[in-house]
Parts: structure tokens; C-alpha cells; sequence
């Protein structure tokens, strides 16, 4: 006979439920008995939200989104860590940050419903924000600047900035990541453009960064001083690949050779 889960002390009982799949919790696990669902109305049950959409999900997107909103509501203003993979929408977002004032990390990657000046809106809403994952999402231009002025505790963020003709500025991203992110400890800036003098920014603005991720980020030159002074300064340095490693096709190596080109900094 197997041992009667009633029994256990609430306590022990609500640690055990809060180790489980939010989606889990709000479909089924606070439905099985007048017990738990006590405990899963205590708001402290959903300070933590992850979430995602992968390929055996039975759920649909829109089903997601509705789940997402429910377990942001029953957090009553203490959610303090949220993770959504691929199905974000802007009206989510907003509803999170009317809920979200005691977040300490947001990851939000994949999230290609989110539009491009959704998150700049709402992120003065996240004060009290130390983590921010928005890799594979889609930042707009100015969003960056939005983020460090609004989050002034902001110690790891990770993002990716795809090559695309609307982002034509080299080193944005890297001089608003010195000028107003001096507290960050880890930085990854996939596919970026910056270059030698926006890297050296970065050095210069954010003397506490422990990790930097460079992966892609092919107009770098880190031979010499300042791949030394990177190595030096920083305990876990990703490189972009070297040049003769790389896997390019021609029209992608034709852009690449534009941008070389047009480079003035």
C-alpha cells in the first residue's frame, strides 16, 4: 500500500507541488483535492513560471497564453521568475508586467509574437530585474537603452541581433550596454555587430563582467591587446570562431564583405 499523500504536513506537501510542470499544476495538480488546492491558491506557489511550447506539447498557443495568465494572476504581485519558450504574445507580456514589479529574471526566447517595441513598453515596469534572456526574440533598436535605464540592477543579459538591413548602426548595442549596464557580471551577444572599439566600450563601461559570450560577432579582430586584455579581464570569454573555420556561403560572404567596406569606426 502506497503512503497517503494527505498525511504529509502541508509544508513538505507544497515544497513537493512547487517542484512541478506549472502547466501540470493549473490543468490538474490543484484539482485533485480540497487540500491542494489550498495550497496552490497561496501566492507563493507561483513566484517561479516556465513555460514552453516544445513539439509534444498537446497544448496549443493560444492554450499556453491562457495558462501563462492564470498562474501570473494567482502569483498576486509576487512573481520573481518567468521563462516562456516561443509563444509570448504582446498582450501577455503587458498582463505579466501588471503583475510582475518583484521580477528578478525574465527569459524570453523564441518569442517571435512579441513585436518589436512591446518589450521597451513595459519594461519600467521590471525595477527590481537582475536576469534577462531574450535571445532569438526580436529587440528593436532602441530597446537595449530602454532596458538599462529602467532596470538599474540588471547583472546578466543575453541577447541575439540577427543580420538584417533595418540594424545598420555597428556599435549601438555595445556603447548603450557600457553607458547605462555597469552592474552586469554576464553578457551574451550572439550575431552582434560591434566591433574592436565597441568591445572596448563594453571593457571600459561594465568593469564587473565575469562571462561574455561573443559567439558570431565576426567583425571582431581579437588578435593582439585586445583579445589579451578580453582573456585577462574576463574569467569565461567566449570567441566567435576564427575566420578560416567559418561556414559561408557566397552570398552571405558577399555581405559580410559589404559590411567590411562600409565600416568607418
Amino acid at each position: 500500500m502506497g503512503p497517503n499523500w494527505l498525511e504529509l504536513p502541508i509544508d513538505i506537501t507544497r515544497n513537493i507541488l512547487q517542484r512541478l510542470d506549472i502547466i501540470n499544476i493549473v490543468t490538474s495538480i490543484c484539482l485533485v483535492c480540497p487540500l491542494w488546492w489550498n495550497i496552490c491558491k497561496d501566492p507563493s506557489m507561483w513566484r517561479t513560471i516556465h513555460m514552453s511550447n516544445n513539439e509534444s506539447s498537446r497544448y496549443s498557443d493560444e492554450d499556453l497564453v491562457n495558462i501563462c495568465r492564470y498562474a501570473a494572476e494567482r502569483s498576486c504581485g509576487q512573481l520573481e521568475d518567468i521563462e516562456i519558450v516561443s509563444f509570448c504574445t504582446d498582450d501577455l507580456l503587458q498582463y505579466i508586467a501588471s503583475c510582475g514589479s518583484q521580477l528578478r529574471r525574465i527569459r524570453l526566447t523564441d518569442c517571435q509574437y512579441i513585436s518589436y517595441n512591446q518589450f521597451s513598453e513595459v519594461v519600467n515596469k521590471f525595477p527590481m530585474l537582475e536576469e534577462l534572456d531574450i535571445t532569438f526574440s526580436k529587440p528593436c533598436k532602441g530597446s537595449l537603452e530602454v532596458i538599462g535605464q529602467s532596470c538599474p540592477l540588471l547583472k546578466s543579459l543575453k541577447f541575439s541581433r540577427l543580420i538584417s538591413e533595418e540594424y545598420m548602426k555597428w556599435n549601438d548595442d555595445a556603447f548603450v550596454i557600457a553607458k547605462t549596464m555597469p552592474e552586469l557580471r554576464h553578457l551574451s551577444m550572439i550575431d552582434n555587430r560591434l566591433t574592436n572599439v565597441g568591445l572596448e566600450a563594453i571593457l571600459d563601461g561594465c568593469p564587473l563582467l565575469e562571462s561574455l559570450d561573443l559567439q558570431n560577432c565576426f567583425l571582431l579582430d581579437l588578435r593582439g591587446s585586445l583579445g589579451k586584455r578580453c582573456c585577462d579581464q574576463i574569467k569565461d570569454f567566449v570567441l566567435p570562431p576564427d575566420d578560416e573555420n567559418l561556414d559561408i556561403d557566397s552570398e552571405d560572404e558577399n555581405q559580410f564583405a559589404m559590411m567590411l567596406s562600409n565600416l568607418h569606426v
